[in-house]
């Protein structure tokens, strides 16, 4: 009987006598080999039966926008990043990103149409609700969600851990002493949830309710009226983390206009790490997320899926979430007065 045992990389690599890394590099093209051992490994592959991944070269994939992610591009630059990243990987592997916008929660066969195309190699759903969630899981390509994730597991994802972005912040300001900490949070997202619970691990028994505050919109101006409410209201607390730099931005005008010093009186931090905090003024505190990252990444992710469709391995869906990196400026200090 014959062997049904598929050939892997090891197998060609021990037949040859050199590395996996070496045969990865012969079949794919992505780095130097010499010629007379790249001649011997690909001869090697070809009478092992081994099935070499179709080239992805001069395909598409679609990227496939919310009306909320182009909100998010025209106010601030975390999405640019993101979509910065994806562009020059996407360059570098002589891949086309062809763009799309959805204008409502409710996709249409116009979608369904542009994945068809054999040229496609896969879809990247950028910022999307539960609604294109259950679109998404149903097309008969490679998705990956970038900067999000599907909490059924049933779509790959590529996101910063927000998680422990916002237990990075809150932990900063543990460690300066400070107690009474308030989280700045515009909700509805889920990956903003995931920033709230990072908050909340590390408050652990300081953890109030109370602490949480609203802010009706992504915006500095919303920030700052929600700051000037807690204040009128009496809310005691000596730190900030705001989810957002955006919202970070509007706590520091607001804290400002009500006369207290940062970070002398108050410690104000972020999540993002986008480059304009540095010149805000004190320059702002952030826990800095690889944008640039998340958008490369989301695109490897497609174009390993695609490289197996023609064959019987199929590839786990997979969530990465990329570590996160605390850069401190001047708008956190020790609380004097704990």
């Amino acid at each position: 009987m014959a062997s049904t045992k598929r050939t892997r990389i090891a197998d060609i690599a021990k037949q040859v006598g050199v590395s996996t890394a070496t045969v990865s590099r012969a079949l794919s093209g992505g780095g130097y080999v010499r010629d007379d051992v790249a001649a011997r490994i690909r001869t090697a592959a070809l009478e092992m039966n081994y099935r070499v991944p179709q080239n992805l070269i001069g395909h598409k994939v679609l990227l496939a926008a919310s009306h909320d992610a182009m909100i998010d591009f025209q106010r601030s630059q975390f999405t640019m990043y993101v979509l910065e990243g994806l562009r020059d990987r996407a360059q570098k592997l002589n891949i086309q990103i062809e763009n799309y916008t959805f204008q409502s929660s409710d996709p249409n066969s116009e979608l369904r149409d542009k994945v068809a195309s054999d040229d496609f190699l896969g879809v990247l759903l950028l910022t999307v609700d539960d609604a294109l969630l259950d679109f998404a899981q149903n097309l008969a390509c490679p998705v990956t969600l970038v900067n999000g994730d599907d909490p059924e597991m049933l779509l790959s994802s590529v996101s910063p851990c927000n998680r422990s972005a916002a237990a990075m912040a809150t932990k900063h300001l543990v460690d300066l002493n400070h107690e009474r900490i308030l989280f700045l949070t515009k909700s509805g997202r889920r990956t903003i949830q995931r920033r709230q619970e990072g908050w909340q691990d590390v408050m652990g028994a300081r953890f109030d309710p109370n602490l949480v505050v609203e802010a009706a919109d992504w915006t500095a101006e919303a920030a700052q009226i929600a700051i000037h409410k807690a204040l009128k209201d009496g809310l005691e607390f000596t730190g900030v983390v705001a989810a957002g730099d955006i919202l970070a931005a509007g706590a520091l005008v607001a804290l400002n206009q009500a006369g207290f010093k940062v970070p002398d009186d108050m410690s104000v931090i972020g999540i993002d790490g986008l480059p304009q905090g540095e010149y805000l003024s004190p320059p702002l505190t952030s826990v800095a997320i690889p944008m640039q990252a998340v958008g490369a990444l989301s695109l490897d992710l497609i174009c390993e899926s695609a490289k197996y469709l023609e064959t019987d391995i199929r590839l786990p869906v997979r969530r990465i979430e990329l570590a996160c990196k605390l850069a401190p400026r001047e708008t956190t200090g020790k609380n004097k007065g704990g």
